[in-house]
């Protein structure tokens, strides 16, 4: 199982933070690296928050082995002609490295302040399956596409160039919602990431996807399989102590966040590889904690990459 990092952009990432962490990661050897895409946070204060695109370019061009990508871009704000013509510029940019992640939009406070309409449920997944589609037509279709939707329209649209990569950046779809999300990963991703849930719900979820594969007649391969989840990490028990900051261990075990000295983080990472997680995103919150982030790495990759 590959060990990646996430951040949270809009919880004071600017240039010196993220670029200060995009070599972290490259050098610590970690599989890659990940960001939200929000101009704010759900709840006041407001800190600095790097346009998410703008940021990927310079990774881009500024590493040469990590992966990395939105988790996950919204429709809501991004059109996906626009999102898809962007994605495609960055993945060539970077050798192919990029994994575009797509997702319909939640945060009701953004959209609010900068007068995007989130739009009821029901209406926010229809306009995330109309992206995805019209995401799916510019990246596979190698000429010009047609596109008639109550959201999004395309005329013979195509993405020039092409991208290097056939069919452009995989394509990504998040959550673990069994009415809707699974539903759309199983028809349109090439990979699923799960959201802070345990093992066990993990590899129910896991099991339900497979089914869906093969009912479209995808195998179920086809997809890979991710977890984005929380992480309290120390050297020491105090350390750990000191983390959690108060919050109650037993609740964000139940989120399947992953707490404990390195050998005990080592073990629950590795029940996430024997329920089929391929790569897990520990979301790093302290943007400034580079040295806990190094002791990680050095502790804990070596013993899950000898599993």
């Amino acid at each position: 199982m590959d060990v990646a990092i996430m951040i949270e952009g809009q919880n004071g990432l600017n240039w010196p933070r993220w670029q200060r962490m995009v070599r972290a990661v490259e050098d610590l050897g970690f599989a890659g690296l990940y960001r939200s895409d929000h101009f704010t946070n759900v709840s006041p204060p407001d800190l600095d928050s790097l346009e998410l695109w703008v940021s990927l370019a310079w990774l881009a061009s500024h590493t040469r082995r990590i992966e990395f990508g939105p988790l996950v871009t919204p429709a809501s704000f991004r059109h996906p002609a626009m999102t898809a013509r962007m994605a495609v510029a960055v993945d060539d940019l970077s050798g192919g490295r990029l994994t575009l992640g797509l997702g319909a939009g939640w945060q009701e406070r953004e959209h609010t302040h900068f007068g995007f309409d989130l739009l009821d449920l029901r209406g926010r997944f229809a306009r995330f399956e109309e992206a995805l589609e019209v995401v799916h037509l510019l990246l596979h279709r190698d000429q010009p596409s047609s596109f008639n939707g109550t959201y999004f329209r395309l005329h013979e649209a195509m993405l020039l160039p092409r991208p290097q990569r056939p069919g452009g950046p995989p394509i990504l779809i998040g959550g673990s919602g069994v009415l809707r999300t699974i539903p759309l990963a199983a028809r349109y991703a090439d990979e699923w990431n799960a959201v802070f849930i345990p093992a066990p719900k993990f590899a129910e979820l896991n099991f339900r996807l497979t089914g869906l594969l093969q009912k479209h007649g995808r195998k179920p391969g086809a997809v890979r399989r991710s977890l984005m989840t929380g992480v309290v990490f120390g050297r020491t028990d105090a350390e750990v102590q000191q983390n959690l900051r108060g919050r109650s261990e037993s609740q964000l075990r139940d989120r399947g966040v992953i707490i404990g000295m390195p050998a005990a983080d080592a073990d629950q990472l590795g029940h996430l590889a024997e329920v089929g997680v391929q790569r897990v995103m520990l979301q790093w919150l302290n943007l400034d904690d580079l040295d806990g982030l190094e002791a990680l790495a050095q502790t804990v990759l070596p013993q899950v990459s000898s599993r």
